[in-house]
């Protein structure tokens, strides 16, 4: 019975030194190694083995994190107050780094890039911020990547999502821009008089030039307004208008006049 017993001490201990020596690493991790406290080099990825109370490891994820930044209240160079946030696109490119030279860098690369968006944000005008974004967004990457390139960490992106402004502001500006779309308006209607105007002077001066055009103007002028039978239409008629007709009129009494 003695014997049974210390069997199945022995099977305890050897699982208990094989699920400490074995380990699996995913395809997307990298294990960090230490003997004694010292690095000894990165393992993975599958089946490591290491050496149970002597060896550690630390497991280390590769895949991209994404991490959004909370509102962060600014004040622009303009001085106008806003409220920002982001959110930041970043993956480990060297696990060693990431593990010696910076205790948390998930945490490290949080505050970073809540303090560089605060002083980009504070070197930007308020137009800027609202018009060119995608330059702020750069300017914040690369600030945010040059912080943390020593700690193994490759920043690829920085957006930010939303740009709060004061009511006052608000207002302000959608007067702004109703006064603006007014002015369009008004400079669209005064270019349309103005070609208008130039059209009409061109078909004066060619009416001008031959009575004709004038007399057809006229015979359409009626033909436009005279679509009601109801409504009596005093038109003013140019006399030279009917001096054809008059000539034609004369011709034709002389030929039935009888010859004597």
């Amino acid at each position: 019975m003695m014997s049974w017993f210390v069997y199945l001490v022995i099977a305890v201990i050897v699982v208990m030194l094989l699920s400490a020596a074995i380990k699996i690493v995913q395809e997307y991790e990298r294990g960090a190694v230490f003997r004694l406290g010292r690095f000894v080099g990165l393992r993975g990825p599958g089946l490591v083995i290491i050496i149970p109370f002597i060896e550690r490891m630390w497991k280390v994820d590769l895949r991209v994190v994404t991490m959004d930044v909370p509102d962060q209240e600014c004040i622009t160079v303009d001085n106008v107050t806003v409220t920002v946030d982001a959110v930041v696109y970043f993956r480990v490119v060297d696990a060693a780094d990431a593990v010696l030279k910076v205790a948390d860098f998930s945490r490290a690369t949080y505050l970073l890039a809540q303090t560089t968006l605060r002083n980009v944000v504070g070197q930007s005008e308020l137009d800027e911020l609202l018009a060119h974004r995608d330059r702020l967004n750069e300017k914040i990457q690369t600030a945010v990547d040059e912080g943390t390139n020593p700690w193994g960490i490759k920043v690829s992106m920085v957006e930010v999502k939303d740009v709060q402004l004061p009511e006052t502001m608000q207002r302000a500006m959608a007067a702004q821009a109703e006064a603006e779309r007014d002015r369009r308006a008004k400079v669209v209607h005064a270019e349309g008089e103005f070609q208008a105007a130039e059209k009409l002077a061109k078909a004066a001066h060619i009416i001008s030039r031959d009575p004709a055009a004038l007399q057809l103007r006229y015979l359409q002028t009626l033909a436009g307004i005279a679509t009601e039978r109801t409504n009596t239409i005093l038109f003013p008629l140019p006399i030279d208008m009917m001096t054809a007709f008059m000539q034609r009129g004369k011709a034709t009494d002389n030929k039935q006049l009888p010859q004597q």
